[in-house]
């Protein structure tokens, strides 16, 4: 494999690096088609290759599109990044519409394949099929302008989240209850008032701890109707067209379409697996509601209800007052920079790896960090790739946590290099921010240890997308381990964070997750529903679901489907956050509890799980793994107990 990593720009040259990268690709791309059109290969392996070289170039300027449009300081940068991704979209859409092209691959002879090749040839002819490549002149016409359609939209509604940061302005002493070091960061301004945005390092310690009911209200309000009102036709235009689309390849609807390609296998499984989590969280949800009740009415004697304005404040004192978990005191144990190298440190020995800082690398913003990735049990100074973390928000920056890809990892040809995006504090951490963060980093080696493929297509993240979350969501269980937290988490004097103060917030976390549960199977079941009903009333809509799932209910005059950034590109299958939860405990419980860095385990999961990719389907993957297939148990027991 080569040992050269993406160059990128310094600043003054970002413009000018991001049109060449594109055009190049682009041009790369299409020489390429021409090439395959005029001559086409007898030889199946042949033809493979030739695809498998286009599918290289265009996703390498997919995904400099698709980060750069979201990171980039510079809004011309983001806007010829964006322009990028979408021109990559409209040439993805006419390459699979391109009847010439699909009678190339249609007649080859898939004998003598090895397995992966013979996957890969299925995998192109259901691409073809998928899109509609059969059908007449005049539908592929109208596929090729809804798809082109559809990448505006999804872009102007990401873009209208990015930049929709809302503020409101109190006095100072209604912030009583904050932590100090934020208080410290956030000086009263104009008119002796402070200044409180939607950006998460704000809103999230002011649910939490603003003692204020009226701000919390006031900031929950502007956090929940971020993106309206201009996003709700874009999404109504959206959903719209996602179903004539699938109609038009023969599917019911755009959920069955693209649960086609999932594990879940249909689009009508998707509420039935929504309604089997909701039952299974009823019991459980209606006992910590109750507790989380029964605090809120010692301050609000006459409440019939909590809305999700007070759940975060009041489910802190639950903790604080019956469960001795304060936010306040964990927090002092979570320093940024420190966490962060616990990160890598943890990470690093679990999965047999080096991170090695990158020096004066070109980075887009001067707050991230470049590392290359080397394989610690292998001799020599060949990294497998390379790593950057952004971790703090800053303005036009995406608004919420994801890794990125900026380079596939494809065997002899390019190292996988990877993107982490999020927007921590840069002080004190809260411990779910430490969660978020070990969750996404858990993308982001699963995409440097899945490029190594042979193949464009089964190369890093690229199992089927309702189990991508199961790899990240396990890591999750190591920011929760006393041992492991004690290794990186300690107070201002050096003093490592108390066992049984973890094992309390342990206890804590655990309180309200299965109401939590059924908040994320309203959003689930928003997501499918939008899709298959296609509602003119959104906002109506929304209430009546989450009526029906939500542990808490509407709050009047919101709209937060319109900052609901999940429904672009999760589009109706949101399922798969809890779909993949149910696998990840089932994956974890095949690690020791008391011995999480087990050298056997890990190896074995690194090996078997993420090494592969998507060479092959997730429940193999996860059979090889567990020696048995995926089960409902450990999720279920976890939610009840």
């Amino acid at each position: 494999m080569t040992t050269t990593t993406l160059a990128l720009p310094a600043a003054a040259d970002a413009l000018a690096w991001v049109q060449t990268r594109a055009s190049e690709g682009m041009d790369t791309a299409r020489r390429l088609v021409d090439a395959l059109r005029a001559a086409p290969p007898t030889d199946t392996l042949d033809a493979l290759r030739q695809w498998d070289e286009i599918s290289l170039q265009l996703s390498n300027v997919a995904a400099m599109g698709s980060l750069l449009s979201n990171v980039h300081p510079a809004e011309d940068v983001r806007d010829a990044a964006e322009k990028a991704e979408q021109d990559v979209m409209k040439l993805i859409t006419e390459l699979s519409l391109d009847r010439a092209l699909f009678d190339v691959f249609a007649p080859l002879d898939p004998s003598g394949l090895d397995d992966q090749a013979s996957r890969l040839l299925t995998k192109v002819l259901d691409d073809f099929r998928r899109s509609g490549v059969d059908q007449d002149d005049g539908t592929r016409a109208r596929i090729t302008a809804i798809q082109e359609r559809i990448t505006e939209l999804d872009q102007e509604f990401g873009k209208v989240i990015r930049d929709d940061v809302r503020s409101i302005r109190v006095a100072p002493e209604r912030l009583d209850g904050l932590p100090a070091d934020w208080l410290e960061a956030h000086p009263a301004g104009e008119a002796g008032l402070v200044t409180v945005t939607t950006d998460y390092p704000d809103v999230v310690p002011v649910r939490m701890f603003a003692h204020d009911a009226g701000v919390r209200r006031d900031i929950t309000m502007a956090f929940l109707d971020r993106g309206w009102p201009t996003n709700d036709a874009l999404l109504r235009e959206m959903f719209a067209l996602r179903h004539e689309l699938a109609t038009l390849v023969g599917y019911a609807d755009w959920a069955s379409y693209d649960a086609d390609v999932k594990m879940i296998g249909t689009g009508p499984a998707i509420p039935e697996f929504i309604d089997k989590i909701t039952e299974a969280a009823e019991v459980p949800m209606r006992r910590d509601l109750a507790i989380l009740m029964a605090r809120f009415r010692q301050d609000n004697p006459d409440a019939e209800h909590i809305t999700g304005a007070d759940a975060s404040y009041y489910e802190e004192l639950v903790r604080k007052e019956q469960l001795q978990v304060d936010a306040q005191q964990v927090r002092t144990y979570f320093d940024f920079v420190k966490v962060r190298q616990g990160l890598l440190d943890v990470t690093g020995r679990l999965f047999d790896l080096r991170y090695e800082p990158v020096p004066g690398a070109d980075v887009w913003a001067d707050d991230v960090t470049a590392y290359d990735v080397f394989d610690a049990g292998v001799t020599g100074d060949k990294p497998i790739g390379r790593i950057y973390l952004d971790l703090h928000p800053r303005d036009g920056k995406y608004k919420h946590a994801a890794q990125f890809t900026l380079t596939d990892g494809v065997l002899g040809k390019q190292l996988p290099e990877g993107v982490l995006v999020c927007n921590f504090a840069r002080g004190l951490m809260e411990h779910d921010h430490v969660v978020t963060l070990f969750h996404e980093f858990g993308h982001l080696v699963h995409h440097v240890l899945g490029g190594r493929a042979e193949w464009t297509r089964f190369a890093g993240v690229a199992t089927e997308w309702d189990f991508v979350e199961a790899p990240s969501q396990m890591l999750e269980e190591w920011a929760w381990d006393p041992a492991v937290l004690a290794s990186f988490a300690t107070d201002a004097a050096g003093e490592p964070i108390p066992a049984d103060l973890v094992e309390r917030m342990r206890t804590g976390d655990d309180f309200g997750k299965a109401y939590l549960a059924r908040q994320q199977m309203f959003y689930a079941s928003m997501s499918y529903w939008f899709h298959t009903e296609r509602p003119e009333d959104l906002t109506a809509k929304t209430r009546e679901l989450q009526t029906r799932y939500s542990p808490f209910p509407y709050i009047e005059n919101t709209h937060m489907f319109a900052s609901f950034g999940h429904l672009g590109g999760y589009s109706s299958a949101y399922y798969t956050y809890m779909w993949s939860l149910v696998i990840a405990k089932d994956l974890f419980s095949a690690f020791d509890a008391a011995d999480l860095f087990d050298v056997g385990t890990a190896g074995r999961y690194r090996d078997l799980v993420l090494a592969p990719g998507g060479s092959k389907d997730a429940a193999d993957l996860v059979e090889d793994f567990l020696g048995r297939p995926y089960t409902f148990d450990a999720y279920a027991a976890w939610l009840a107990g």
